[in-house]
């Protein structure tokens, strides 16, 4: 096991990989910019240091200055956690030049599964069901056109190096798509340096299932079960469960399956998420693969008892899985709900601001709560807005609505306006309550007809 790691990330993620490392016995640098020199991450780690301004582009996005930290404070491997530099194949590479370990994938791999198209090849080759779609790079406009007619409006173009929703575009006529795949074009040319696009079916409405695996350096990988993320509001999940109500032990096994072929084919190392989109006839295709831990990690940790950020560390230092797929049995019902400082009743509108009373809800069996906030802690504006993730795991899904409910009732954050109403009301919801909802629920039912409190 490594003796130091520094964690290239912050907010409630660099917490709990700073716990997960105390608990194992590892010490820890955080990083952080001016703008959170006050942060928790910054007070629980052994050392800290400053990697620049408040600006993410030139700290926690700063190679060079989180390559130069964990040089000076002889850590031997950096976390990169979730966001910033954690899918960043140069990054890991250049951890690897310096005979630092990246805790996650090798950067080859990241790197074939980053490209969509050629991470679509690749799940065909492993036989894992991919959305119906372009074979390859669609050239121009004529050829979108051709495909498009072939596989049935509607349809979604993509940009082959894409992520964080750029050169996506919807498309539901032949007449819209020459506008749409130009500026498509553009906007990834733009966002990554390459204007490369392909093209697939749009199955929507959808359940967006994703697979939580496992691999280690001597080619063992299993699957953790399933989490449900169809509650998401412009593409961005919002509620998460595990495990799915619309999963049968049958389809758990076959989806569970293709994961662990989508993760050997590409010689994946590490933990990591294989996204499926399943169609209302129970059909599942694969989306894409996450390399590295996701927001909603915990509710699969709650269900299985294994510690995923404990699990990467052990990895990560050459230590087998010390699991075989039998050890996986799903226990029980767990449900996430993400916290954001955002103002619901101003479209959703960022809202930073000082924590001047914090009460986190606690106490009872089965409740948890993520996150790097504390009472007099200003949230600054320049990051994502979530600060919290409550998690609470019961024997069965209805004692889960239940105690999230509960645990939401009584979060209080005074100075800040947080979503927790807005979860409150989606949790409570009959449908939600029934498991009746899917990728169009939340935007195209449940928001139309709610009114949030001014």
């Amino acid at each position: 096991m490594f003796q130091k790691v520094l964690i290239a990330n912050r907010g409630e993620i660099a917490v709990r990989v700073i716990r997960a490392c105390r608990e194992l016995g590892v010490r820890t640098v955080a990083v952080y910019s001016e703008a959170d020199k006050d942060a928790l991450h910054t007070e629980l780690a052994d050392e800290a240091i400053c990697i620049g301004p408040a600006k993410a582009a030139d700290s926690y996005l700063n190679v060079t200055q989180i390559l130069s930290a964990a040089v000076v404070t002889n850590a031997q491997a950096i976390h990169p956690g979730f966001g910033f530099l954690s899918e960043n194949s140069r990054f890991a590479s250049m951890c690897e030049e310096m005979n630092i370990t990246f805790i996650g994938p090798k950067s080859e791999t990241i790197d074939a599964m980053g490209n969509k198209i050629n991470a679509r090849k690749l799940m065909i080759d492993a036989k894992v069901p991919v959305i119906p779609g372009s074979d390859g790079v669609i050239s121009d406009v004529a050829e979108a056109l051709s495909v498009a007619e072939k596989i049935g409006y509607p349809v979604m173009l993509k940009a082959a190096a894409g992520g964080g929703g750029k050169g996506i575009r919807k498309v539901l006529t032949a007449a819209e798509l020459p506008q749409h795949f130009a500026s498509a074009q553009q906007e990834a040319k733009a966002a990554f340096g390459n204007d490369d696009m392909y093209l697939e079916k749009i199955i929507y409405p959808a359940r967006h299932i994703e697979v939580q695996i496992l691999g280690d350096d001597f080619g063992q990988v299993i699957h953790l079960g399933e989490r449900d993320c169809s509650l998401q509001r412009n593409n961005q999940k919002v509620l998460e469960e595990s495990p799915s109500i619309v999963i049968s032990e049958e389809k758990r096994q076959a989806i569970g399956g293709a994961a662990v072929r989508a993760a050997k084919a590409v010689g994946y190392r590490n933990a990591g998420t294989i996204e499926f989109l399943m169609d209302q006839a129970g059909a599942f295709y694969f989306m894409e693969m996450n390399t590295r831990i996701q927001v909603e990690h915990p509710i699969t940790e709650m269900v299985t008892g294994v510690d995923l950020v404990k699990k990467q560390l052990e990895i990560a230092s050459g230590e087998p899985l010390g699991l075989q797929q039998e050890d996986i049995t799903l226990s029980g019902h767990a449900i996430e709900c993400r916290i954001n400082a955002e103002n619901p009743a101003f479209n959703f509108a960022p809202s930073p601001g000082t924590i001047r009373n914090l009460f986190l809800p606690s106490g009872g069996l089965g409740l948890r709560v993520d996150s790097g906030m504390y009472s007099g802690y200003t949230i600054p504006p320049y990051y994502d807005s979530m600060i919290a993730k409550i998690i609470v795991h019961g024997a069965n899904r209805f004692e889960a609505l239940m105690k999230m409910q509960r645990a939401l009732g009584e979060l209080v954050t005074d100075g800040v306006i947080t979503n927790a109403d807005f979860q409150m009301d989606l949790i409570s919801h009959p449908q939600v309550v029934a498991g009746d909802y899917d990728t169009a629920f939340l935007q195209e039912i449940f928001l139309p007809d709610w009114t949030p409190e001014v």
